[in-house]
This record gives C-alpha cells, structure tokens and sequence, in this order.
C-alpha cells in the first residue's frame, strides 16, 4: 500500500500509487489526496498517533483475501509445529500496523514447514526469534544454511554475561573518579 505521511499519522492510497506523485488536502477534520486532479482517497483526520487508516479496498486483491483470516487462525497453524514457531509468527503479526501485513511472511514460512521437518522448522524459529530475526526471508536463509543445527551461543540466549579481565561491569561506571594506572 502506499501512503502519505503526516507527521505521526500515515493515510494510505491504493497500492497502484506505489511511487507515485499525489497532492494532498487537509482540513482540521478530513484528509483528501488526490493523483493528477482526482481524489483517491479521503480519510477522517487521525489523533491517534503511529496509527495507519486504510481503506480496505486500497489494499491488493491478496491482501483483501487475508481480510477474512484472524491473526490467531495464523498463530494456530503455528502452533501445530511448535511453541518457537508460534512466538514467531504472533512477532511478525504483532510488529506490523495492520497483522494481514505480516500473512505473507507467516505464508511463506507455512510453505517452507513442506520441505523442512517440524524439529527444523521449530529450531529455526527459535533462533529467529532470539536473534530478532523475525521475518520470512531470515527463517528460509537459516533453513537453507542449516544454521538451525547450530547451537546458539550463550550471548544470544541471554544466559550468563562475558566476562573477561578487560571488560568492565557497572560497577566501574557508577565509581566516583577513575582510577589512573
């Protein structure tokens, strides 16, 4: 979808604008944008700050299809691999404006789940999630590179801190004057 920015606010126009040069019009009430002289859209104003307004036939036809799905008949699925998988798709739903944004990826990794058995798939999930990798692409690279067999390291799972005679805690930082040597 494309969309014109507001400040804080974000008014989307059909996806055909992708690129496309519009003009806008705004009152303390309403919001109009048009292209070449015709309006494409009109949206009442938004207080509602970081919020997307969309019109849900602005969206592709594919998007449209995915209107009708839940994000829990997503999560679900997800579920019936594993835990990992699960987290990782409520992540990727979660992390967009608007959860349908994110039923590509989550198909996309339901598609991978037809060649990868489940332990893989869950394996590449968790390190998905633990390393913020949550999208569709990193979990077919970890797949592909089997780096779902690695193990993760202690740093990544948030285990136990590196230590080391050069590093210092916090202690150090909250100390008065440093120390000369």
């Amino acid at each position: 979808m494309a969309h014109y920015c507001s400040g804080d606010y974000n008014y989307r126009v059909p996806y055909t604008l992708v690129q496309q040069a519009v003009e806008v019009r705004s009152t303390p009430t309403t919001v109009e944008i048009f292209h070449k002289g015709s309006r494409v859209a009109s949206h009442l104003r938004s207080r509602e700050r970081g919020r997307a307004i969309t019109h849900n036939e602005h969206r592709p036809k594919s998007h449209q299809a995915h209107l009708e799905w839940s994000p829990s008949r997503m999560v679900n699925w997800a579920h019936t691999i594993g835990p990992h998988t699960a987290q990782l798709f409520a992540r990727i739903l979660s992390e967009k404006p608007h959860p349908e944004m994110g039923y590509r990826s989550c198909l996309g990794i339901i598609r991978l789940a037809q060649h990868y058995s489940a332990e893989r798939m869950e394996a590449a999930a968790q390190r998905a999630v633990l390393t913020g990798a949550c999208r569709y692409q990193s979990v077919k690279s970890i797949l592909k590179t089997s780096l779902d067999a690695v193990p993760l390291s202690p740093a990544k799972t948030g285990s136990s801190p590196l230590t080391h005679d050069n590093v210092r805690g916090a202690e150090y930082f909250a100390g008065g004057e440093p120390q000369s040597c």
